[in-house]
């Protein structure tokens, strides 16, 4: 089968992740499809892409627009539980989304996932992401699994909301003494590897982390001097960060951080012990985004209840 006939399909084509493997699939010349619960947002791909709905409450619809793909790429998750999406709703339709593929004859699964899932058993984000590994690697179809820890980029939401913080409060507060580790990869490296493993059929498990290691203190500290906003970082207890968070997402009408995020990055699920996989440094990419980075919120709820604007790049 020749590269331009062979169909890939993205899950989330208009949103962040998804849109740069959309990208570089396109410009390898592949037909891209994606499955998206968005099909009124803003399409910046028009005529070049085609559009299904993922259809989780009718698996053979999702079957059927599956039909031909030699590749599915699974960025689909939920960040937070909210009374619109909960992380059991996202294992449960990620399952569906993993059968109807399989039904379908989908030659192989490049999922993405989450670095040491379910290294600590109390987090049911990581608890999920380690259910969804085990099932795609017993389903017998082709794989690859993506580990990223966190994801920087244009469209990004924490490196972002931790520069409009420091842009607008005269302190920063850290959780603990901060000193627990955060290997970011650029979104577009992310992709970058995830076209790679489309190519294969070798499974495989891969950490996909950037070239920089920080403790979260140390990532406050260089955003802040990027920006020009050298606060003080000070060691908060865990709850009274959490209060303050809880606030801040009052305030600009989003969750701002949850309290397994809190519990999660303390324990070091954000950090491992592997070689990077990205090659893109956020201390380079934030200095040449340093005039825009922080200047808006970027509001995750906003997103998810919007679904006709494009995603705002900071």
């Amino acid at each position: 089968m020749t590269q331009k006939k062979q169909i890939h399909t993205v899950t989330g084509a208009f949103g962040y992740s998804g849109k740069y493997i959309a990208q570089r699939l396109l410009a390898k010349g592949y037909t891209v499809h994606t499955l998206t619960n968005s099909t009124d947002r803003h399409n910046p791909f028009a005529d070049k892409m085609t559009v299904h709905p993922f259809n989780f409450e009718h698996p053979e619809k999702l079957a059927e627009s599956l039909q031909g793909v030699s590749v599915l790429y699974n960025t689909y998750w939920v960040r937070f539980n909210h009374k619109l999406f909960t992380h059991a709703d996202a294992v449960k339709n990620t399952l569906i989304l993993f059968e109807a593929a399989k039904k379908a004859g989908v030659e192989r699964i490049v999922h993405v996932s989450i670095t040491n899932p379910a290294a600590e058993p109390d987090l049911e984000y990581f608890q999920g992401k380690a259910h969804l590994e085990k099932s795609l690697v017993e389903s017998g179809l082709s794989y690859a699994i993506l580990r990223p820890a966190v994801l920087f980029g244009k469209e990004d939401i924490l490196i972002n909301n931790i520069a409009w913080a420091l842009r607008r409060f005269p302190i920063f507060g850290v959780f603990g003494d901060g000193n627990y580790g955060i290997q970011p990869i650029y979104v577009d490296d992310l992709a970058k590897l995830a076209v790679e493993q489309g190519e294969i059929r070798e499974n495989k498990i891969i950490n996909a982390i950037g070239p920089e290691s920080f403790t979260y203190r140390e990532l406050v500290e260089e955003i802040g001097g990027i920006i020009e906003k050298n606060r003080p970082v000070i060691a908060t207890p865990p709850v009274v960060g959490y209060l303050v968070a809880l606030i801040t997402g009052w305030f600009v009408g989003d969750v701002f951080l949850t309290w397994d995020e809190i519990k999660g990055l303390m324990a070091g699920t954000l950090a491992v012990d592997t070689p990077p996989t990205g090659s893109t440094k956020l201390t380079a990419w934030a200095k040449k985004h340093a005039d825009t980075l922080g200047r808006e919120y970027t509001s995750e709820l906003a997103r998810r209840k919007d679904r006709v604007q494009a995603y705002r790049s900071n």
